[in-house]
């Protein structure tokens, strides 16, 4: 079978030099059309949460304001899970949100209960702000390697 295949190539060199091209362009054509980035953006759909409250101890902050917040934004639909970071001055808390929801939608919705959570907060001790909008690939595109 292979004896035929190789004698067809040798007879037919325009025949296997027209398709050889033809194979080319349309590899070519469907490079071009291919929907997919060079580095993909695999992040999930998440909204971070951040307070300064610099004259807080991590558990004060812990009980102040990222407890609050965190029983806020509890119920909120398509919510996958919430982590959270307390440390000195400082809560962080992120939010994470099914795939097929809108950030934008999905940061609507934080900050519309953000609002709630303001009030149980002490007054004086921070306000919780939305950070903006960000992927994980914003620290890959931050670094250039120089040869």
């Amino acid at each position: 079978m292979l004896d035929s295949i190789i004698k067809f190539s040798i007879k037919n060199k325009l025949v296997i030099g027209i398709m050889t091209l033809l194979l080319i362009l349309w590899g070519s054509w469907s490079a071009t059309k291919l929907p997919i980035d060079a580095v993909p953006d695999i992040t999930n759909n998440q909204v971070q949460i951040i307070t300064l409250c610099p004259t807080l101890a991590g558990q004060e902050v812990e009980q102040l304001v990222t407890f609050p917040i965190e029983q806020s934004i509890a119920n909120l639909p398509d919510l996958e899970e919430t982590r959270s970071i307390s440390r000195f001055g400082l809560s962080v808390i992120t939010v994470v949100f099914d795939d097929d929801v809108d950030i934008y939608f999905a940061r609507q919705l934080v900050n519309e209960k953000l609002k709630e959570a303001e009030e149980k907060i002490p007054k004086g001790i921070g306000t919780p702000e939305l950070a903006p909008v960000s992927t994980g690939l914003g620290e890959v595109y931050q670094y250039i390697i120089h040869p």
